[in-house]
């Protein structure tokens, strides 16, 4: 469960953009006016602070006059107070968020783009306002945290607080697994040292080392398991929403089972083989066990993927 990179961002933004669109076309369309531009620095911050308690990823507020000079400082927003509150008098005739509005009549929304500020992906919303006499007062401009947009249109504001939470306990059970299988691997090599030392003190005995390959069959298991916790719910962002992330993770889990089953049933087999065919058809029930396993995990993928195609054509028709 880490933070979304870039490409996750911008692949879920494609799929909100229509509905990231509408709703700061009405933000702006609903506060925005001529008022605006007579008020002062603290009346604008009180304003955006307001605002940001409806609407927690706005990260900042400025004004731009008609030909796209700033007339204000920076506002940030109420969840991005350490952002330097400069920019006054900047000439920001050549951005786009300018460009666009003034062009157009209704609110403009710039294509994402990383902030040179934060390093984050935002995108800008603007709104031309036009005074009584029907000429332009000015121009609205807010930026918006994309990551944050998308997580409050998808409801993921508040999981994503007890993320750091969620994190620590993966981290304390991977830790703990990766203590079992380092236990299992000493095991596996004490072992190691009896046989070799059963063969040295009687060469002509056959001697067979199945308890070493247990104890690293489990180890391997363990560690595997340990190691797939941690890469899926520590170190990778996964989106809960989508369900090609849950189908990888359960592949992942069951794949490490299935490789640790079918260890054990070909163990199995060797020892029946050398024990006169005791015990060999356990030793099959295990095997096919591990091919029903298999068998049904290809299912799984298999349905799993067809549908996640068929949600996915529903979404753009």
């Amino acid at each position: 469960m880490s933070k979304m990179s870039h490409i996750n961002v911008l692949e879920k933004y494609e799929e909100h953009r229509s509905a990231i669109h509408n709703m700061l076309s009405s933000i702006l369309s609903c506060f925005a006016d001529e008022k605006m531009f007579e008020k002062n620095q603290k009346e604008l911050a009180d304003l955006l602070n307001s605002l940001c308690n409806y609407y927690p990823f706005i990260s900042l507020l400025y004004l731009l006059d008609a030909n796209g000079k700033q007339l204000c400082m920076n506002v940030p927003g109420a969840n991005f107070k350490d952002h330097p509150k400069t920019g006054r008098g900047t000439d920001r005739s050549k951005r786009p968020y300018y460009l666009l509005a003034v062009k157009s009549d209704l609110v403009a929304v710039t294509e994402p783009y990383l902030s040179s500020i934060k390093r984050e992906l935002c995108l800008s919303a603007s709104f031309k306002v036009s005074n009584e006499s029907g000429g332009v007062a000015g121009i609205i401009v807010l930026d918006i945290d994309l990551s944050a947009i998308l997580s409050f249109l998808t409801g993921d504001s508040k999981r994503i607080h007890f993320e750091p939470y969620f994190k620590a306990m993966y981290s304390l059970i991977v830790m703990g697994l990766f203590i079992v299988s380092l236990i299992l691997l000493y095991a596996s090599m004490a072992e190691s040292l009896k046989v070799i030392q059963a063969l040295l003190v009687k060469p002509d005995e056959l001697v067979m080392p199945f308890g070493v390959v247990i104890y690293l069959t489990l180890a391997l298991a363990i560690f595997d398991l340990a190691k797939t916790t941690l890469e899926e719910e520590v170190l990778l962002y996964k989106d809960i929403l989508r369900h090609s992330s849950t189908r990888r993770t359960i592949t992942r889990f069951v794949a490490a089972i299935i490789i640790a089953v079918s260890i054990e049933a070909l163990l199995m087999i060797f020892k029946a083989a050398l024990h006169g065919g005791e015990h060999i058809l356990d030793a099959v029930w295990v095997m096919l066990a591990s091919a029903i396993l298999l068998l049904s995990l290809g299912v799984y993928v298999y349905l799993g993927s067809k549908a996640e195609v068929l949600l996915l054509k529903n979404k753009r028709t």
